[in-house]
């Protein structure tokens, strides 16, 4: 275990980063985001005595996330900022009533509750750009996750040792790099561990034929499917079951790939489900960058990324052989389908596809989400009912 770092921490969100990872964080606090194994949350866990959120009230309240206690000493961190050795340090020795900056943007601060409300007038300490870790734009989530996987796959699997089960599987490389915790099984697969390692979490199975090259994180009691192909930086939260072709992807949980098709440089929320044959490209034909929708801007913004594929909200569905263009931004509770391409972003709530959309109206939204969550044996209880219809009126807002 890391050394903790004194006084309770606040992970607190912008409302500019908030937007601009959007949508994955209309149903979360930027903190609660997958890179690499888990959670950013649970990387930080190493290091907390105490936990409490600064974060969008309605998230707050349907999580049922702590606020912190006006009297603590208190540590104020970005939630969209990863821990490194370097900024560990630099939180461990800040002075009382003092921000941490980083190319004019705040990543921490030190102090009570009253003095955050007055963290303008403190003082201020600068921390190196280039040695920080942060998950800034949605596509930045598959660019570190292949270096996440590595790290959480060190720390995770220090001083233990794997109890699932390898049946008639082929390994290339260091066989120490593969781990399978309680109750996983592998069943003749093939495990390519020369360029990252593979982690298998309790309770998941990969099912003969499968091809999985490091580095690559199979969630709690998630499933590949027979011969389905798992490239490098791609990432299965819990409950998640993938079939086809996958390269650079991360589930951020219970959501489902199941059949053949392909999915490239890519984040995927919870609770989506992706058809039979459906495929989303990640290269334009012309090899020219990839333009993504941004939310604060109101436009699509340029990446500088030659590949960037598929980003989809919460709760949206795409029925078979759907095929999206490359950066394509889908945000909570869509409906798509239908032959041809869909437009490259497509607002919250909306049902159709490239022939056009009509609005999905809550209790639509409702029915379909309760139906699925049973299926996991979750509920969609009136608590997730409010942070929807937050989501709602919110999207409403951002479509006028």
């Amino acid at each position: 275990m890391e050394d903790k770092l004194s006084g309770t921490i606040v992970f607190f969100d912008t409302y500019e980063s908030w937007l601009d990872l959007l949508p994955l964080t209309f149903t979360r606090p930027e903190c609660k985001l997958r890179v690499g194994i888990t959670t950013i949350l649970d990387k930080w866990s190493e290091y907390a005595t105490k936990v409490a959120y600064q974060v969008a009230p309605y998230i707050q309240s349907a999580h049922g996330l702590p606020v912190a206690d006006c009297d603590d000493d208190s540590l104020y961190i970005a939630g969209n900022v990863l821990p490194t050795d370097e900024l560990i340090d630099a939180l461990a020795s800040l002075p009382e009533d003092t921000r941490l900056c980083s190319a004019n943007k705040m990543i921490a601060y030190r102090g009570t509750c009253s003095g955050w409300l007055n963290r303008e007038n403190s003082n201020v300490l600068e921390f190196p750009d280039d040695k920080l870790e942060r998950i800034d734009y949605l596509y930045d989530q598959f660019l570190k996750n292949s270096e996440w996987i590595a790290k959480d796959f060190e720390r995770l699997t220090r001083g233990r040792r794997g109890t699932g089960q390898l049946i008639g599987c082929h390994i290339i490389g260091d066989g120490s790099q593969l781990f399978l915790d309680e109750g996983a099984e592998a069943i003749g697969a093939t495990f390519n561990l020369r360029e990252g390692p593979i982690w298998i979490g309790p309770g998941a199975k990969v099912m003969e034929g499968a091809s999985l090259r490091g580095p690559i994180a199979i969630g709690e009691h998630s499933t590949v499917n027979m011969g389905t192909k798992i490239y490098p930086g791609t990432t299965l939260g819990p409950w998640c079951k993938v079939g086809g072709e996958l390269n650079n992807v991360v589930f951020q949980g219970y959501s489902n790939k199941a059949h053949d098709g392909f999915l490239g440089n890519a984040v995927i929320g919870k609770w989506c489900n992706i058809g039979a044959g459906c495929s989303a490209s990640n290269l334009k034909n012309d090899y020219s960058q990839v333009k993504l929708w941004n939310y604060r801007e109101k436009k699509f913004r340029k990446t500088g990324l030659q590949f960037c594929g598929l980003i989809m909200g919460d709760h949206t569905k795409a029925g078979i052989n759907t095929m999206f263009n490359t950066g394509t931004v889908v945000g909570v509770g869509c409906n798509i389908h239908g032959s041809g391409f869909p437009r490259n972003f497509i607002p919250s709530f909306s049902d159709g596809g490239a022939s056009g959309f009509e609005d999905v109206s809550l209790p639509q939204f409702f029915q379909t989400a309760s139906r699925v969550m049973a299926r996991r044996g979750k509920e969609l209880t009136k608590v997730d009912e409010i942070l929807f219809n937050h989501i709602f009126e919110f999207a409403k807002a951002l479509k006028n």
